[in-house]
């Protein structure tokens, strides 16, 4: 049996012009670089898509996707499947730590009453209700302030698990005590595992779709805080300034941008001031 399967993918390998097609249009599509030893990963992930789709090849998937009429309904679900959605609640915590003590109290500090956020890579969600925990327990509680977060990502799939805020309860471990006491929901049977983010803050997260490769990044009004992290280290340098110059567009002359501990822009011409490591303040008018 276990040979059988061996023989089948084996027939069923990607081919090296169906790999360099689908590199470039992830490329173009959305600025992921697929250099040649992420092949085994692309051709394992499109086989989870073929039994989707009733495809009995990769080599047909191909037809359809570059030759048929799929790029129109499949290139949706071609990027759900190749991006990389690894997340957790409170990661790179320093970040959250300037928010509550330096951040926040700045803004408020200017005169600002009503706190915009973006999350421009939330994934399945940890992120932007990390960033409302904090905003909440600092803005609302302490400073009678408001907030609203605009949620975004490339993935349909995470989207949808991101406005629902259901998660295993592991998944909350690194939220502090208190956190959790004020903003997770307990499930009332107690062999349910999982819990859900209370109402109150997911009311104050919007999540849509948005493609960092865009021209522009139709957000609405500019943000005061903008969190990019760990998305950056995907693309190369050039695409990485472009996607950063149009978050710059995007973020209110004082306002704060946060990009992950293992990224840098530095060398760029941008707008902006280094004020804690990965984080960066707009210059004022």
């Amino acid at each position: 049996m276990a040979a059988a399967a061996q023989l089948q993918q084996t027939v069923d390998a990607l081919a090296a012009r169906d790999f360099q097609r689908l590199s470039d249009f992830i490329y173009q599509y959305s600025g992921i670089k697929m250099p040649p030893v992420k092949k085994t990963m692309l051709e394992g992930r499109l086989r989870k898509r073929l039994r989707v789709t009733g495809f009995a090849t990769i080599a047909d998937y191909c037809s359809y996707f570059f030759d048929g009429n799929g790029l129109e309904h499949e290139a949706v679900h071609l990027i759900d499947v190749v991006t990389t959605n690894k997340t957790d609640f409170f990661r790179e915590v320093r970040h959250f730590d300037y928010l509550a003590e330096h951040a926040l109290p700045q803004l408020l500090a200017d005169g600002h009453r009503h706190i915009r956020a973006w999350s421009s890579a939330c994934s399945t969600g940890a992120e932007p209700y990390t960033m409302a925990m904090v905003m909440d327990d600092h803005l609302v509680r302490e400073a009678r302030a408001s907030y609203q977060i605009l949620a975004t990502d490339l993935s349909t799939d995470v989207l949808r698990t991101a406005y629902q805020g259901i998660y295993d309860e592991a998944m909350l471990k690194p939220v502090p005590r208190d956190y959790r006491r004020r903003y997770v929901m307990q499930p009332v049977d107690p062999r349910n595992t999982q819990v859900r983010i209370i109402p109150q803050l997911r009311r104050n997260v919007a999540f849509a779709r948005l493609n960092l490769m865009d021209t522009a990044y139709q957000v609405g009004e500019p943000m005061h805080i903008i969190f990019c992290r760990n998305v950056l280290i995907y693309f190369d340098k050039p695409t990485q300034e472009a996607v950063v110059s149009k978050l710059c567009d995007r973020l209110l002359p004082g306002g704060y941008l946060f990009i992950g501990h293992s990224e840098s822009i530095a060398g760029m011409k941008l707008p902006v001031r280094q004020v804690a490591n990965t984080i960066f303040r707009k210059s004022s008018v």
